[in-house]
């Protein structure tokens, strides 16, 4: 005997019911993303963290003498020109002061080309110089010689003395999560940041040197002969610092 599908209707509580079984087994499959807790970046690194981006190097030589540079200007012209060489890009842009008075404009000409000339004797190619000028604020006032070329600089990718939320007591959600404000540490990081000699540094470390052959000589002598090859430092009470040999 065939059996007959019933044709008895469903009450509206089961019809209910059964939509909120197939609804819940519907979500079981869905991909939902569960977020506990804050999402608020607490790490510094996080808030400030560090980027290379393009920046430029400048100078600023005050003309001095008849045609040639004083001691401390010389040897500062001497780091910036050793700085180029080994992280400068494209050309080395030398703006001479225009609109001053005749005798500072004939002394910035002299200290233009002294700069040249020390330029020259540090390897800078003449084709790597650029000359150019540049309008005087006040002609009463001293007009310097500006050095400057483009390099690549670590900085801090936000800026800094931003305050989107207030210290105080205006925002209670805010206090009560007792989360560090987000200008803090962004000083410190952009003061690290300028102090950084080679930015590559932040990228990747540096290969080893090359090793000290006379020291590891004489640590192998030692080991053959049942030594310690350790170094051991006194201090007897002098302001000297002694090493005693074994």
């Amino acid at each position: 005997m065939a059996l007959r599908p019933s044709t008895t209707p469903r009450s509206p509580l089961a019809m209910a019911v059964l939509a909120l079984l197939v609804a819940s087994l519907g979500a079981c499959k869905s991909d939902r993303v569960d977020t506990t807790g804050s999402i608020y970046p607490y790490d510094v690194r996080a808030r400030h963290p560090f980027v290379l981006a393009e920046g430029s190097r400048t100078l600023d030589i005050f003309p001095t003498g008849p045609g040639h540079l004083d001691p401390r200007q010389s040897a500062d012209l001497d780091a910036f020109l050793l700085e180029y060489r080994r992280y400068g890009r494209g050309q080395l842009a030398i703006d001479l002061p225009r609109g001053a008075s005749p005798v500072v404009g004939a002394a910035a000409e002299r200290t233009g080309a002294a700069i040249r000339r020390a330029a020259a004797e540090n390897g800078v190619p003449n084709g790597a110089i650029a000359m150019a000028g540049y309008a005087a604020a006040d002609p009463s006032l001293a007009s310097p010689v500006r050095l400057s070329f483009q390099h690549m600089e670590a900085k801090v990718a936000s800026a800094c003395g931003l305050w989107p939320q207030d210290l105080g007591v205006s925002t209670p959600a805010s206090n009560l999560r007792n989360e560090p404000s987000w200008n803090l540490g962004c000083a410190t990081r952009s003061n690290i940041a300028a102090q950084i000699a080679d930015p590559v540094d932040l990228v990747r470390g540096r290969p080893e040197g090359r090793i000290d052959t006379v020291r590891r000589t004489q640590v192998i002598d030692k080991l053959r002969q049942s030594k310690d090859p350790s170094t051991k430092w006194n201090q007897d009470g002098k302001a000297e610092v002694k090493t005693s040999s074994q």
